[in-house]
């Protein structure tokens, strides 16, 4: 358990070279199991939930060697088809497992998963969609039990488009018999990477990103070399540090185009950008404008995990914003701790209304859970004084070394 301390008022100034984005490293981490030998990833971010992901694959009997930010996996020693209930309540993207756990071995063992409390995020589209490619679900006290003898094709239709449920399906589809169709598909960037990596491994995926996404299955899987996509809610929160404090800011190894939604926002509250291929310019004025009304919505839609730290920008732009949370119900737990700085912000279901305050105060504040961290980080390089804020693990699991990027960048930022 640590904290931030963070003397507010400096100018976040300079370059950033952007991490692998958690969200792509963890399915993509699930899927090396599928193949009976050993897979490197490069630009692996180095985060908690990615420890805890290696060492879910370490438990199964997997080799992992970390060097840098290149993760090797080596599964021929796979021994285990069973995700135990510590590691399945700490982290909710273990889910991913099932179905990768289930192409392999045939069969899955794993508790109801945990993770950050922002909201009820149902499985039943994940167990749904292995339902109708074959696989028998047996919960039994709060294990979820899989088995199938063989999986098959099928034409599956998700009801909401779920990244889990559409990374699930997928994995347990690449070694179907036949071909699976995933109609209502998630579209987000991410599941463009898990399918690159897995047609690399031998996989037959077409239309990954679009709505339809269509798999015909093959005999086996190779290991394979991948890269790991940036990361594109760490950008946009770098963006949005800088923004808040008035700096102007390079960042490095991005890919602006999956950011669409959230650089239209950053736009609107007036701030400069310039785009190329992999690198994002930004100038922001002494003082951001607001913006009428910020919806969160699936992929290309403006993404709800970046919509707290987009919240603390809200809380210093001139006028109001108001926030229309589309995904989870519990997002705006930050709300209170911003309310502590001075921020004139009220709630009301998945609604907030923020009115922008001339500046905040630095202040005792508290990480609830991970994006919501990210906005106190925001809210604090903005503040006037000091601010500490605790929780810092919750932040570790999406954001690499977030205090050694920022210091460089000129913050006055230091962990204890």
């Amino acid at each position: 358990m640590g904290k931030l301390i963070i003397d507010g008022g400096e100018r976040i100034s300079g370059d950033i070279r952007v991490q692998g984005a958690k969200n792509a490293v963890l399915p993509i981490l699930a899927a090396t199991v599928m193949a009976d030998g050993t897979s490197v990833l490069e630009n692996c971010p180095k985060l908690r939930d990615v420890d805890k992901t290696d060492l879910v694959l370490e438990r199964l009997g997997c080799r992992v060697i970390r060097s840098g930010n290149t993760v090797t996996v080596d599964t021929r020693g796979m021994c285990d088809c069973r995700i135990c209930e510590d590691l399945m309540r700490e982290m909710r993207s273990s889910i991913v497992f099932l179905g990768a756990i289930i192409t392999r071995c045939g069969k899955a063992v794993v508790s109801m998963p945990g993770g950050c409390p922002i909201g009820l995020r149902p499985i039943d589209l994940h167990l749904k969609a292995l339902s109708e490619l074959g696989v028998d679900i047996q919960e039994e006290h709060g294990y979820i039990k899989c088995s199938a003898s063989k999986i098959h094709g099928a034409d599956i239709h998700l009801d909401f488009p779920s990244v889990g449920a559409t990374e699930n399906a997928m994995l347990a589809a690449v070694c179907a018999d036949g071909v699976t169709t995933i109609s209502n598909a998630a579209r987000e960037p991410e599941i463009i990477d898990l399918s690159i990596f897995l047609n690399s491994m031998g996989a037959q995926i077409h239309g990954a990103g679009g709505n339809v996404i269509a798999i015909r299955g093959v005999d086996k899987l190779h290991g394979a070399r991948h890269t790991i996509m940036p990361d594109r809610i760490v950008a946009a929160t770098y963006l949005a540090a800088s923004a808040a404090t008035g700096g102007d800011i390079c960042l490095r190894g991005v890919n602006p185009r999956d950011m669409d939604a959230m650089l239209y926002v950053l736009r609107e509250m007036g701030v400069r950008l310039r785009c190329e291929k992999d690198k994002i310019i930004q100038t922001a004025p002494e003082r951001l404008k607001s913006v009428h009304t910020i919806r969160t919505m699936p992929y290309p839609g403006f993404p709800t995990d970046i919509q707290s730290p987009f919240v603390a920008l809200a809380s210093i732009a001139r006028g109001t914003t108001v926030f229309v949370e589309n995904i989870f119900e519990n997002r705006f737990q930050n709300v209170d701790e911003l309310i502590r700085m001075g921020a004139d912000i009220k709630t009301e279901g998945r609604t907030a209304v923020v009115r922008g305050v001339k500046e905040l105060q630095g202040a005792n504040v508290v990480a609830r859970e991970l994006r919501g961290g990210a906005s106190l980080v925001v809210a604090a390089l903005a503040a006037n004084g000091t601010t500490s804020l605790s929780g810092v693990e919750l932040i570790d699991r999406g954001y690499e070394n977030i205090e050694k990027y920022l210091l460089e960048c000129g913050a006055k930022i230091r962990r204890e």
